[in-house]
């Protein structure tokens, strides 16, 4: 049984917890501020691939039933959301670079907090950047269809998402002994994800071994999710499609979740050995 100390002793470990991370958050916060190069080049990116695929590949890329414009921004918005994410490992390799990650040790807080607050200021970059997406969308052409209520839940939707890719940046993040080297590595694992997915085509467009990948890819199913959320699913999809792509939402929750449940806590456990190293 559980005395009275015990669960007094656990919520003072959980407020500790919690008032911990907000202040990491907000020093994340407050770096990205300071140094504004970072948000004005992780915008730049997702506006020049809505660019070159709306007007230049979009010419050549006909959908039936659907403006190809109107179907490429929610791929983009999937990109975009785990690209953002990707700044929890860099910002992770260049603070143990940096010897910070040190200094944060020498302090009574609780090392969770570090992770915590990290990628939940990843989530301020994403909402920016997903700001500033939707006014660029919204400038070639797309719309959305759906109700108010379903916009919002799309771009929670990927807020989740983007949270839980952010753990396994940590993970890749605190892996590598630099950010230059965590910058190629992210990509082994974002390019796959990215393109091998319906965010620009149709998945039943690629070849059977890239369609059965792209089909249950996570990021298919938060982009198709979002998709049918914005209105801008129209298209029909064959009769023969799977569950995840039929189920889009619940198979981006169930991503989400074992995502979550795998790479916490090996990121938490990855950061306790490197900080004893």
């Amino acid at each position: 049984m559980t005395t009275l100390t015990e669960r007094t002793s656990l919520s003072d470990r959980l407020t500790d917890l919690v008032a911990d991370s907000l202040t990491i958050t907000k020093r994340n916060v407050v770096k990205i501020r300071r140094v504004p190069d970072v948000l004005i080049f992780s915008t730049l990116s997702p506006i020049m691939f809505v660019l070159l695929f709306a007007y230049v590949f979009g010419s050549a890329i006909k959908l039936e039933g659907t403006s190809y414009r109107e179907f490429l921004i929610a791929g983009i918005f999937a990109q975009t959301a785990v690209f953002g994410a990707t700044f929890t490992g860099s910002s992770l390799a260049e603070d143990m670079q940096k010897g910070i990650i040190d200094r944060f040790r020498s302090l009574p807080m609780t090392p969770a907090a570090v992770l915590i607050g990290r990628t939940f200021a990843d989530v301020v970059i994403n909402v920016v950047s997903l700001v500033v997406m939707s006014l660029t969308g919204l400038a070639v052409g797309w719309r959305i269809r759906g109700s108010l209520l379903d916009a919002v839940l799309a771009y929670v939707l990927l807020l989740v998402f983007a949270y839980a890719v952010s753990w396994i940046m940590a993970v890749v993040g605190l892996l590598v002994r630099a950010p230059e080297v965590f910058n190629n590595a992210s990509f082994v694992v974002i390019f796959p994800l990215t393109f091998i997915a319906n965010t620009f085509v149709p998945s039943r467009e690629l070849p059977t071994p890239l369609r059965v990948f792209a089909d249950w890819n996570p990021v298919s199913a938060v982009t198709q999710a979002t998709r049918e959320l914005f209105g801008n699913d129209t298209a029909v999809l064959p009769s023969e499609a799977v569950w995840s792509m039929r189920h889009p939402t619940v198979t981006t929750l169930v991503w989400v979740v074992v995502i979550l449940v795998i790479f916490v806590p090996l990121a938490l456990r990855q950061f306790r050995r490197t900080v004893s190293r």
